[in-house]
Formats: C-alpha cells, sequence, structure tokens
C-alpha cells in the first residue's frame, strides 16, 4: 500500500504534496502524571504494633511469674521432706558411728596392749573438745581393712 491510498490523496507526486498528520493529546488530554510517592496505608499503625508488642512481653512475664510460683513450691516441698526424713538419717548414721567407734576402739585396745599407761580411746589432743569425724571414717589412718583382719 502507498502512502497515496493510506491519505486518500490520489496523484501526489511529491511527499512535500502531502498533508501533515501530527499526534497530539487526546480530547480532554492526557491523565496527570503520578510522580509524588505516595505508600499506601496498610497493616497496622506504630501504636497498635507496640501495644501488641507491650501485651504479649506482660503475658509472658505473666507466664514466667506463674511458674515461679510453681516452681518455689515443688522446691519448698523437697526441703520439707528432706527436714521430715532427716532425724531418721541422723539416727542411722549415729548407730553407725556408734558401731565403728566400738570397732576402733577394740582395735587401739589390740595393737596398744603392750604399751604401759596407755588408755584406749583417750584423745591425743587436749582441747576439750569433741568434733564428729568429717569422712566417712573414724580414722583415716587405719582401712576398715586392717580392722576386719585384726579382728579374725
Amino acid at each position: 500500500m502507498t502512502e497515496a491510498v493510506i491519505r486518500n490523496k490520489p496523484g501526489m507526486a511529491s511527499v512535500k504534496d502531502m498533508p501533515v498528520l501530527q499526534d497530539g493529546p487526546p480530547p480532554g488530554g492526557f491523565a496527570p502524571v503520578r510522580y509524588a510517592r505516595r505508600i499506601p496505608n496498610k497493616g497496622p499503625s506504630s501504636v497498635a504494633i507496640f501495644l501488641a508488642a507491650f501485651g504479649t512481653f506482660s503475658w509472658g512475664m505473666y507466664q514466667v511469674g506463674k511458674g515461679n510460683k510453681i516452681r518455689r513450691a515443688l522446691k519448698e516441698e523437697k526441703y520439707a521432706a528432706r527436714r521430715a526424713i532427716l532425724p531418721v538419717l541422723q539416727a542411722e548414721e549415729d548407730e553407725r558411728y556408734v558401731k565403728e567407734w566400738k570397732k576402733y576402739l577394740d582395735y587401739e585396745a589390740e595393737v596398744m596392749k603392750d604399751v604401759p599407761n596407755w588408755k584406749v580411746g583417750e584423745s591425743v589432743y587436749n582441747s576439750g573438745k569433741w568434733m564428729p569425724p568429717a569422712t566417712g571414717e573414724l580414722r583415716p589412718e587405719t582401712s576398715s581393712h586392717e580392722m576386719s583382719v585384726s579382728a579374725i
């Protein structure tokens, strides 16, 4: 197709003879160009976010407090049970101590029978204070094996 057919002007000899067609704006003009930064207002506000975070934190602290109360009650129950059973345990330990002390005195009497003026069970220290043994043994320098062998 030629330009003459398109423009409906037959017999044109030159491009200069063609009528000028220029693009222009549509009737009423173009829509305005949006160049400003307009961020849509979506989501919660900063106050709402702050209140939600504060509420969550407060609820969490409340749960921690409840857990602390439960843990404290369990701990107190455990300590009360220990306090209740302590006299029984102390009586058993005292009984064990007396048996071991008697064994030790027998052992001491046998070992020191040839030493003149030796008093069995008398302390070599002159402090006048009695202290219970800190360990399970009565005298660390003697093992229970030595005492059991000497008793045989």
